[in-house]
Protein backbone atom coordinates (compact mmCIF):
# COMPACT_ATOMS: atom_id res chain seq x y z
CA UNK A 1 0.00 0.00 0.00
CA UNK A 2 1.55 3.60 -0.85
CA UNK A 3 2.02 5.46 2.27
CA UNK A 4 3.54 8.38 0.36
CA UNK A 5 0.76 10.50 -0.17
CA UNK A 6 0.91 11.15 -3.93
CA UNK A 7 -2.14 11.20 -5.53
CA UNK A 8 -0.86 8.29 -8.48
CA UNK A 9 -2.51 5.06 -6.64
CA UNK A 10 -5.23 3.30 -7.57
CA UNK A 11 -8.47 3.72 -4.92
CA UNK A 12 -10.23 0.22 -4.96
CA UNK A 13 -13.97 0.21 -4.42
CA UNK A 14 -15.55 -2.92 -2.54
CA UNK A 15 -19.35 -3.18 -2.56
CA UNK A 16 -20.57 -5.66 0.58
CA UNK A 17 -23.86 -6.77 1.27
CA UNK A 18 -25.47 -6.50 4.92
CA UNK A 19 -23.99 -9.97 5.85
CA UNK A 20 -27.04 -11.67 6.36
CA UNK A 21 -28.35 -11.36 2.54
CA UNK A 22 -24.12 -12.17 1.74
CA UNK A 23 -23.07 -14.87 -0.45
CA UNK A 24 -26.73 -16.99 -0.40
CA UNK A 25 -25.26 -19.52 -2.53
CA UNK A 26 -22.84 -20.60 0.05
CA UNK A 27 -26.03 -21.87 2.10
CA UNK A 28 -26.10 -25.26 1.20
CA UNK A 29 -22.04 -26.09 1.65
CA UNK A 30 -21.70 -23.46 4.39
CA UNK A 31 -25.33 -23.68 6.66
CA UNK A 32 -27.22 -20.54 6.71
CA UNK A 33 -26.42 -19.77 10.67
CA UNK A 34 -22.21 -20.08 9.65
CA UNK A 35 -22.58 -18.35 5.88
CA UNK A 36 -22.57 -14.37 7.26
CA UNK A 37 -19.07 -15.26 9.05
CA UNK A 38 -17.82 -16.47 5.72
CA UNK A 39 -18.84 -13.74 3.73
CA UNK A 40 -16.90 -11.65 6.26
CA UNK A 41 -13.62 -13.84 6.41
CA UNK A 42 -13.67 -13.42 2.69
CA UNK A 43 -13.93 -9.52 2.32
CA UNK A 44 -11.68 -9.09 5.43
CA UNK A 45 -8.84 -11.22 3.46
CA UNK A 46 -9.96 -9.30 -0.48
CA UNK A 47 -9.50 -6.06 1.65
CA UNK A 48 -6.19 -7.21 3.48
CA UNK A 49 -4.67 -8.20 0.42
CA UNK A 50 -6.07 -5.41 -1.52
CA UNK A 51 -4.11 -2.78 0.80
CA UNK A 52 -0.94 -4.73 1.08
CA UNK A 53 -1.28 -4.27 -3.10
CA UNK A 54 1.88 -1.63 -4.11
CA UNK A 55 0.10 0.52 -6.57
CA UNK A 56 -3.02 0.71 -4.17
CA UNK A 57 -3.67 3.91 -2.81
CA UNK A 58 -6.78 2.75 -0.57
CA UNK A 59 -9.69 1.01 -0.77
CA UNK A 60 -13.11 2.00 0.29
CA UNK A 61 -16.09 -0.77 1.09
CA UNK A 62 -19.67 0.22 -0.16
CA UNK A 63 -21.51 -1.42 2.90
CA UNK A 64 -24.56 -1.19 5.74
CA UNK A 65 -23.64 -3.79 7.77
CA UNK A 66 -22.56 -1.97 10.92
CA UNK A 67 -20.37 -4.70 11.90
CA UNK A 68 -18.34 -5.63 8.34
CA UNK A 69 -17.94 -2.13 8.78
CA UNK A 70 -15.90 -2.37 12.12
CA UNK A 71 -14.06 -4.95 11.64
CA UNK A 72 -13.06 -4.24 7.84
CA UNK A 73 -12.67 0.06 8.91
CA UNK A 74 -9.87 -1.58 11.65
CA UNK A 75 -8.26 -3.46 8.68
CA UNK A 76 -7.46 -0.06 7.11
CA UNK A 77 -10.42 0.61 4.84
CA UNK A 78 -12.84 3.09 4.31
CA UNK A 79 -16.34 2.90 4.79
CA UNK A 80 -18.72 4.56 2.15
CA UNK A 81 -22.47 3.76 3.48
CA UNK A 82 -24.63 2.66 0.77
CA UNK A 83 -26.95 5.66 0.32
CA UNK A 84 -28.45 4.76 -2.95
CA UNK A 85 -29.60 1.20 -1.75
CA UNK A 86 -30.31 0.24 -5.25
CA UNK A 87 -28.28 -2.79 -5.98
CA UNK A 88 -24.49 -3.25 -6.73
CA UNK A 89 -23.74 -1.24 -10.00
CA UNK A 90 -25.34 1.67 -7.97
CA UNK A 91 -23.49 0.95 -5.11
CA UNK A 92 -20.09 0.84 -6.93
CA UNK A 93 -20.88 4.16 -8.85
CA UNK A 94 -21.49 5.43 -5.69
CA UNK A 95 -18.03 4.62 -3.98
CA UNK A 96 -16.60 5.77 -7.03
CA UNK A 97 -17.72 8.85 -6.77
CA UNK A 98 -17.00 9.03 -3.23
CA UNK A 99 -13.83 8.17 -4.09
CA UNK A 100 -13.18 11.06 -6.80
CA UNK A 101 -14.81 13.77 -4.18
CA UNK A 102 -11.50 12.94 -2.25
CA UNK A 103 -9.30 12.58 -5.33
CA UNK A 104 -10.10 13.50 -8.45
CA UNK A 105 -7.75 12.46 -10.45
CA UNK A 106 -7.81 8.70 -9.19
CA UNK A 107 -7.60 5.71 -10.89
CA UNK A 108 -10.75 3.63 -10.10
CA UNK A 109 -11.38 -0.03 -9.48
CA UNK A 110 -14.63 -2.12 -8.42
CA UNK A 111 -13.25 -5.33 -6.76
CA UNK A 112 -15.55 -8.18 -5.56
CA UNK A 113 -15.02 -8.87 -1.97
CA UNK A 114 -15.43 -12.61 -2.03
CA UNK A 115 -12.13 -13.12 -3.13
CA UNK A 116 -10.17 -14.72 -0.16
CA UNK A 117 -7.16 -16.35 -1.73
CA UNK A 118 -5.85 -12.55 -3.53
CA UNK A 119 -2.51 -12.44 -3.45
CA UNK A 120 -1.00 -8.78 -4.05
CA UNK A 121 1.36 -9.52 -6.05
CA UNK A 122 -0.96 -10.75 -8.96
CA UNK A 123 -2.95 -7.91 -7.92
CA UNK A 124 -0.20 -5.86 -8.68
CA UNK A 125 0.29 -7.61 -12.37
CA UNK A 126 -3.56 -6.88 -13.11
CA UNK A 127 -3.59 -3.07 -12.44
CA UNK A 128 -0.67 -2.65 -14.31
CA UNK A 129 -2.38 -3.93 -17.24
CA UNK A 130 -5.57 -1.99 -16.72
CA UNK A 131 -3.43 0.79 -16.61
CA UNK A 132 -2.54 0.77 -20.25
CA UNK A 133 -6.30 1.47 -20.91
CA UNK A 134 -9.48 3.38 -20.45
CA UNK A 135 -11.50 1.00 -18.88
CA UNK A 136 -10.48 -2.63 -17.74
CA UNK A 137 -11.92 -5.50 -16.34
CA UNK A 138 -11.13 -9.27 -15.15
CA UNK A 139 -13.06 -11.93 -15.58
CA UNK A 140 -13.55 -14.58 -13.29
CA UNK A 141 -12.79 -17.96 -13.36
CA UNK A 142 -15.97 -19.15 -14.84
CA UNK A 143 -15.44 -16.77 -17.94
CA UNK A 144 -19.15 -15.38 -17.22
CA UNK A 145 -18.29 -12.65 -14.78
CA UNK A 146 -16.13 -10.19 -13.39
CA UNK A 147 -13.48 -9.68 -10.52
CA UNK A 148 -12.06 -6.64 -11.48
CA UNK A 149 -13.36 -3.54 -13.53
CA UNK A 150 -11.00 -0.41 -13.73
CA UNK A 151 -11.59 3.29 -15.49
CA UNK A 152 -8.12 5.25 -15.31
CA UNK A 153 -8.20 9.20 -14.38
CA UNK A 154 -11.17 11.06 -16.45
CA UNK A 155 -13.06 8.27 -17.41
CA UNK A 156 -16.62 6.46 -15.53
CA UNK A 157 -16.59 3.10 -14.23
CA UNK A 158 -19.34 2.14 -15.68
CA UNK A 159 -19.72 -1.07 -14.28
CA UNK A 160 -22.80 -3.91 -15.42
CA UNK A 161 -21.61 -6.33 -12.79
CA UNK A 162 -23.70 -9.11 -12.02
CA UNK A 163 -24.26 -12.56 -14.20
CA UNK A 164 -22.86 -13.01 -17.37
CA UNK A 165 -20.60 -9.52 -16.43
CA UNK A 166 -18.23 -10.22 -18.95
CA UNK A 167 -19.89 -9.72 -21.87
CA UNK A 168 -21.84 -6.75 -20.65
CA UNK A 169 -18.51 -5.21 -20.03
CA UNK A 170 -17.13 -6.56 -23.25
CA UNK A 171 -20.07 -4.88 -25.38
CA UNK A 172 -19.49 -1.36 -23.01
CA UNK A 173 -16.07 -1.08 -24.67
CA UNK A 174 -13.58 -2.02 -21.70
CA UNK A 175 -10.64 -4.06 -22.89
CA UNK A 176 -10.61 -7.43 -21.12
CA UNK A 177 -7.19 -8.41 -18.96
CA UNK A 178 -5.84 -11.68 -20.77
CA UNK A 179 -2.54 -11.60 -20.43
CA UNK A 180 -0.84 -11.92 -16.24
CA UNK A 181 -1.26 -15.30 -14.81
CA UNK A 182 -3.48 -14.37 -11.86
CA UNK A 183 -5.65 -16.94 -10.66
CA UNK A 184 -6.02 -15.36 -7.13
CA UNK A 185 -7.50 -12.45 -8.81
CA UNK A 186 -10.24 -14.35 -10.94
CA UNK A 187 -11.02 -16.92 -7.81
CA UNK A 188 -14.52 -15.54 -6.50
CA UNK A 189 -16.53 -17.77 -4.13
CA UNK A 190 -20.17 -17.92 -4.73
CA UNK A 191 -20.77 -22.19 -4.24
CA UNK A 192 -18.71 -25.13 -2.52
CA UNK A 193 -17.09 -25.65 -6.05
CA UNK A 194 -15.45 -21.95 -5.65
CA UNK A 195 -14.34 -22.17 -1.68
CA UNK A 196 -12.93 -25.64 -3.17
CA UNK A 197 -10.82 -24.41 -5.62
CA UNK A 198 -9.83 -20.66 -3.15
CA UNK A 199 -8.92 -23.17 -0.56
CA UNK A 200 -6.59 -24.93 -2.81
CA UNK A 201 -5.10 -22.15 -3.67
CA UNK A 202 -4.42 -21.08 -0.30
CA UNK A 203 -6.47 -18.71 1.28
CA UNK A 204 -6.13 -14.82 3.69
CA UNK A 205 -6.04 -15.83 7.58
CA UNK A 206 -9.84 -14.90 8.28
CA UNK A 207 -10.72 -17.51 5.70
CA UNK A 208 -8.47 -20.04 7.06
CA UNK A 209 -9.74 -19.69 10.76
CA UNK A 210 -13.38 -20.57 9.79
CA UNK A 211 -12.50 -22.79 7.21
CA UNK A 212 -12.18 -26.00 9.77
CA UNK A 213 -15.97 -25.60 10.66
CA UNK A 214 -16.30 -27.18 7.05
CA UNK A 215 -13.18 -29.36 6.68
CA UNK A 216 -15.36 -30.81 10.01
CA UNK A 217 -19.18 -31.83 8.11
CA UNK A 218 -19.87 -30.01 5.38
CA UNK A 219 -19.18 -31.32 1.83
CA UNK A 220 -19.89 -29.71 -1.74
CA UNK A 221 -22.83 -29.59 -2.68
CA UNK A 222 -22.83 -32.27 -5.17
CA UNK A 223 -22.19 -33.92 -2.01
CA UNK A 224 -18.16 -35.82 -3.80
CA UNK A 225 -16.15 -33.63 -1.95
CA UNK A 226 -14.95 -33.34 1.60
CA UNK A 227 -13.57 -29.53 1.78
CA UNK A 228 -9.32 -29.79 2.34
CA UNK A 229 -7.42 -28.32 5.43
CA UNK A 230 -7.02 -24.82 4.13
CA UNK A 231 -3.63 -23.63 2.95
CA UNK A 232 -3.01 -20.22 4.25
CA UNK A 233 -0.85 -18.05 1.51
CA UNK A 234 1.50 -15.89 3.81
CA UNK A 235 1.11 -12.73 4.83
CA UNK A 236 1.57 -10.13 1.38
CA UNK A 237 2.53 -12.82 -0.87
Amino acid sequence: MRRDGADVGWSLVVPLKPLVRAKSRLSRAAGEEFRPRLALAFALDTVTAALACENVQDVAVVTDDRLAAERLAAVGARIVPDTPARGLNAALAHGAGAVRARRPGAPVAALNADLPALRPAELELVLHSASQFPRAFLADAADIGTTLLTATSGRELEPAFGGASRARHLASGAREITGPKAPSVRRDVDTGEDLLAALALGVGPHTALQAPRLVAGAATPEGSKRLPPPQVRASGA
